[in-house]
């Protein structure tokens, strides 16, 4: 009998750190390099198809984006129709969850995690998938199930730093030079907290803001 194909995984985050952990990480359970592609804007992975087909989308909720993490899934899913999702995102609230739900995402993990919670989350989602798709079952067993790949995801691999829950929220009033503004809204780019402050062009970092 011949083995199924090894599933094809793509992580979409702008924190490089995000994607270099989650490539660790599935390549600790097993997964070839070669199965794995990381980039940091939904346009990027767009670009990637159809050449590299996922069968499972790790994607930022990328609410400030022209393309979404859920409106990206739903066009790779006009490709690979059986493209799972999960979510990372810094709200998570019941918003959130509920179009998370109604996109079928596997999880919905709030930002900042740990390495744990990652770890944990993203295997309880391979086991549901392996359940859920029997031709799998057998590949996913042998890769995660090996005395070889236990050893490597017990060992701890180091979290980088995420930027943590933006301080400044839509409607705060802050003082930028002599001028007192007001938050439209917050964004994070490539790592970094910007601010899209009401009547204003472009984006401010947040250092550059004060609260009034």
């Amino acid at each position: 009998m011949n083995a199924p194909a090894p599933l094809h995984f793509l992580v979409v985050d702008p924190l490089p750190g995000v994607q270099t952990f989650a490539r660790q990480l599935l390549e600790g359970y097993g997964f070839p390099a070669d199965s794995i592609r990381c980039c940091s804007r939904p346009d990027e992975a767009l670009a990637l198809l159809p050449g590299f087909r996922p069968q499972f989308l790790i994607c930022d909720w990328f609410p400030k984006e022209a393309l979404s993490g859920i409106a990206l899934h739903r066009q790779v899913c006009q490709q690979v129709p059986d493209c799972r999702l999960a979510l990372l995102s810094f709200e998570t609230g019941p918003e959130q969850q509920a179009q998370a739900q109604a996109a079928g995402a596997r999880f919905l993990l709030k930002k900042p995690f740990t390495a744990q919670e990652l770890k944990s989350t993203l295997r309880q989602a391979l086991e549901k998938l392996a359940t859920e798709r029997p031709e799998l079952h057998r590949r996913l067993q042998q890769v995660m199930g090996s005395p070889q790949v236990m050893q490597r995801v017990s060992a701890p691999i180091p979290m980088p730093a995420m930027p943590q829950v933006p301080p400044l929220k839509p409607g705060d009033r802050v003082r930028l030079g002599s001028s007192t503004e007001v938050v439209d809204a917050v964004v994070i780019r490539q790592g970094e907290l910007v601010v899209q402050l009401k009547n204003k062009n472009g984006l401010i970092p947040a250092d550059k803001l004060q609260r009034a």
